[in-house]
């Protein structure tokens, strides 16, 4: 009868708790289907974040080497080439008697270098040929003075062309890049600027040469007629335009 009591009390005990427990307390549904999706929403997201950052890491890398391409070259010659070009110009505009100015060749072609005649006095000859002497003296000298500045930028021209091809090869873009090709391109020019004054320096030289020689034998003939014709007057002094 004991036993018997102790049973019935215990089921009646069960029964309370079987009513009493809350209706939350219920077991919790594993569903994999809605698992998996909610995976590979998450995998979707993190792929177009990566896709975000990747794309942000290329517009940075973009603008850096846009920043490189539009970067100034640091070094410069434009003020060592301008020197030498003012050097070998002055050299030219420091030119004797005789310059590099077409009305002044004109006028000495029209008097020291006219042709001889009979109306000339023999020591109007003579000042002549004296001038023109002086005038090939000169243009030798100044042909010689514009060879040994082109000579002197050579130094110069060296010691550009080597720094500007270094700063060509270390360009950082395309901007640096094509300013060392210009100021190489300028240094060149510089270069042929100076072998067209020596040209010219030593061709006005040459021709201011044939000139005098010219007018010399013209003069000379002039100086034989006066001396083979009677009643010139000949005189010692005139022997001098044979030189």
């Amino acid at each position: 009868m004991r036993r018997l009591g102790l049973f019935a009390a215990l089921g009646a005990i069960a029964l309370t708790l079987c009513v009493t427990v809350p209706a939350q307390a219920q077991w919790i549904v594993f569903d994999p289907n809605n698992y998996v999706q909610n995976v590979l929403t998450a995998a979707r997201e993190l792929q177009q974040i990566s896709n975000q950052i990747t794309s942000l890491q290329n517009e940075a890398q973009m603008l850096i080497n846009q920043a490189r391409n539009l970067a100034s070259l640091p070094y410069s010659s434009l003020q060592q080439l301008q020197s030498s070009i003012q050097r070998t110009q002055q050299l030219l505009a420091q030119a004797q008697r005789i310059a590099y100015d077409v009305q002044q060749i004109d006028r000495a072609f029209s008097t020291s270098y006219a042709q001889a005649s009979g109306s000339q006095s023999s020591q109007l000859l003579i000042n002549n040929a004296q001038s023109r002497w002086q005038n090939s003296v000169a243009a030798l000298q100044d042909a010689l003075r514009v060879q040994a500045g082109v000579v002197g930028n050579l130094d110069t021209n060296r010691v550009q062309t080597s720094a500007l091809v270094t700063s060509s090869q270390g360009a950082s873009g395309a901007l640096q890049a094509t300013q060392a090709g210009n100021q190489i391109l300028a240094l060149q020019a510089q270069q042929l600027a100076d072998l067209t004054a020596t040209v010219a320096a030593q061709g006005r030289a040459q021709s201011l040469e044939a000139a005098q020689r010219a007018a010399a034998q013209d003069q000379g003939r002039e100086q034989l007629r006066r001396f083979l014709t009677p009643g010139q007057g000949y005189q010692s002094q005139d022997v001098r335009m044979f030189h």
